[in-house]
């Protein structure tokens, strides 16, 4: 999905609403979606569309989650369809060496199975809830590697600010098991990089576009407020293996 076609599906879910005439309660009510045939399941959001609000709107997350993130899951199960080791592997796998999937298909794999993880990823560092600020190992890996959390989060917005057109802006560990700050376009992922992602923020212009325009850098800066460290804490965990 490029960036013309969002905008455009953007501006017909709110015409479409306005048309009918729906209350935005009705509009916007958490219902899962209708679930699509094949290995790949959109999964659900875990709060609701307005938890984040004021930072994030609602109509934003209804129309990013059960809209663009399942179009990525539909669009992988098509491509699962025509090759179905797709289906079996696991995710992870799949996206830090594409090189193993077929030539026909790896552009679809790589933007549809690549949405689909990115997402996932995004929704669960976003859950209410957790703690406000890192601490612990965290907060001393970021103030070895970026001398602060402030620091850290402003090496974070310039990534995401500087992506020219559509992709993500990512704290990683590396290779070599330190701290870093990548971009990456489109739904490309950190994996394939050989990085594996602490947190990271969607820079597409579906993320913010309703409620901060052209102001990305607005948006960066209030995304922010949404970041629950514990999951944050959890991936570098992990990520540290």
């Amino acid at each position: 999905m490029n960036r013309r076609q969002s905008l455009r599906l953007i501006a017909g879910a709110v015409g479409a609403i306005a048309a009918g005439g729906l209350s935005r309660s009705v509009a916007f009510a958490q219902t899962a979606p209708a679930q699509p045939a094949g290995p790949f399941k959109l999964p659900p959001l875990g709060y609701a569309f307005s938890a984040l609000e004021p930072h994030i709107d609602a109509q934003t997350m209804e129309i990013h989650h059960d809209r663009h993130h399942a179009a990525y899951v539909n669009n992988a199960n098509q491509l699962a369809a025509r090759w179905p080791e797709l289906g079996k592997m696991p995710i992870e796998q799949i996206l830090s060496d594409l090189s193993k999937v077929p030539d026909a298909i790896r552009t679809g794999v790589r933007n549809n199975v690549g949405g689909d993880w990115n997402h996932t990823f995004f929704w669960e560092l976003m859950t209410p809830g957790g703690a406000r600020e890192p601490s612990g190992d965290l907060k001393a890996a970021i103030d070895s590697s970026f001398g602060g959390t402030k620091e850290m989060m402003d090496k974070v917005n310039a990534a995401g600010g500087g992506r020219f057109g559509s992709g993500w802006a990512w704290l990683v560990v590396d290779k070599d098991k330190k701290l870093d700050v990548i971009s990456t376009a489109n739904q490309d992922t950190p994996l394939e990089l050989g990085a594996k992602p602490v947190l990271g923020v969607d820079v597409w212009e579906h993320a913010y576009y309703l409620k901060y325009q052209n102001r990305r850098a607005d948006y960066l800066k209030a995304w922010w407020n949404t970041v629950n460290w514990d999951k944050a804490a959890a991936n570098y965990k992990t990520a540290k293996g």
